[in-house]
């Protein structure tokens, strides 16, 4: 789990959280890097417009959202399963067409092999406590 900007962006006027400026979003970059880098994903699964901009570019959630994409960032190629954001805001998993696509997504991230192996990690581990 990571964040695009790692720093706070700030308050807005009517008291909702700031939407980080593509400046500030650059600076944080280099700690989405490195994770990459480190980790090397197989799958990425970006919640909200910002961190699904991040890796596949401006598009409407219609066309990303229920979709399994590959995708190349920082020299490194994954699976992206984009998700909307669940802001107490936001309407648009609430009714269709993001109801379905939302449903959509779900099942591919459960059906991916990445997903899969992480579940099959956590029984495994679930095991040697009990």
């Amino acid at each position: 789990m990571a964040a695009v900007c790692r720093c706070f962006p700030g308050k807005t006027k009517q008291g909702g959280d700031r939407v980080p400026s593509t400046d500030e979003v650059t600076t944080c970059s280099k700690w989405m890097k490195r994770e990459i880098e480190l980790l090397r994903p197989e799958l990425v699964i970006p919640v909200g417009r910002l961190a699904i901009e991040q890796f596949l570019g401006q598009a409407p959630l219609t066309e990303t959202v229920g979709k399994q994409v590959r995708a190349e960032k920082f020299e490194h190629e994954f699976d992206v399963i984009a998700l909307p954001h669940p802001s107490g805001a936001s309407t648009w998993f609430k009714r269709e067409p993001g109801k379905s696509l939302l449903s959509d997504a779900l099942h591919l991230i459960n059906e991916h092999p990445a997903w899969q192996n992480l579940i099959d990690r956590l029984r495994f581990s679930d095991d040697m406590v009990d």
